[in-house]
């Protein structure tokens, strides 16, 4: 009899081994799964406030700074955003902003500029103070130099 039993407890542990564990985490009820936000959250409205011609720190202040920043392409912004909501499938957006100097010429990727009413520029005037923020060693070193750029 044992020796039975031995036999039927190593074929259900072959048997349980072999289900899927997302199956058996479905069927378990009260589990409670975390919302998995990863990357810059970027909304259609942050989108809808974009306009052509707007300097990097407008755009900076809208979006937020970039998720990547490609040093070979300074013309270029990335916005990335993943979310994995309770364990259901993973939802990606992306969107990609490109300037012409320190203006922004267009954008590419998820998201597309709503038709929101065009805003007379005599009506709202937005000022964006600069930042002073400490140089940095090298910026310090240049300035020995004369070099200030």
């Amino acid at each position: 009899m044992p020796k039975s039993l031995t036999v039927i407890t190593y074929c259900l542990c072959l048997f349980f081994a072999g289900c899927s564990t997302e199956k058996l985490k479905e069927s378990l009820p009260g589990v409670y799964r975390l919302d998995i936000h990863q990357g810059n959250i970027v909304s259609q409205q942050m989108v809808d406030q974009l306009r052509p011609g707007m300097t990097k720190r407008q755009v900076a202040f809208i979006m937020g700074s970039p998720l990547i920043v490609d040093p070979f392409h300074d013309n270029r912004w990335d916005y990335l955003y993943s979310n994995e909501p309770g364990g259901k499938p993973r939802m990606q957006k992306r969107i990609t902003l490109v300037f012409d100097g320190d203006e922004l010429m267009g954008l590419q990727g998820d998201f597309r500029p709503g038709n929101l009413p065009e805003i007379d520029p005599d009506d709202v005037t937005i000022d964006i103070p600069k930042i002073e923020r400490e140089k940095s060693l090298w910026e310090k070193i240049k300035g020995l130099f004369g070099k200030n750029d």
